[in-house]
């Protein structure tokens, strides 16, 4: 199982791996890489997916020191973190950072 204290322990520990689709992403969205490390930080999980066939990963909501908020997608690889993907939060698929649009 995938929890937060693990996820945060990574972060600050820099034991992560960051997605080539992260990567892209982050850049796509004009995020930096610290930005992304402390919405991770400063988040919490918004949701767990654990019968994902690739393993338990989960969705976390967090946001930076300056308040913007940011979704990260993140799971396990081995006994390592790895950053599946980042995205800022907005419509029309998202109506806040905390809910989903229906």
């Amino acid at each position: 199982m995938i929890n937060i204290g693990w996820i945060k322990s990574q972060i600050s520990n820099d034991d992560y791996i960051l997605s080539q689709h992260a990567n892209d992403e982050r850049i796509d969205d004009k995020l930096s890489l610290t930005e992304v490390e402390e919405a991770i930080s400063n988040g919490s999980i918004l949701e767990l997916y654990e019968g994902d066939s690739r393993g338990s990963s989960c969705l976390i909501v967090g946001f930076t020191d300056k308040g913007k908020p940011i979704h990260i997608v993140c799971g396990k690889n081995g006994k390592r973190l790895i950053i599946i993907t980042v995205y800022i939060p907005t419509p029309p698929k998202f109506k806040n950072p905390f809910e989903r649009s229906k």
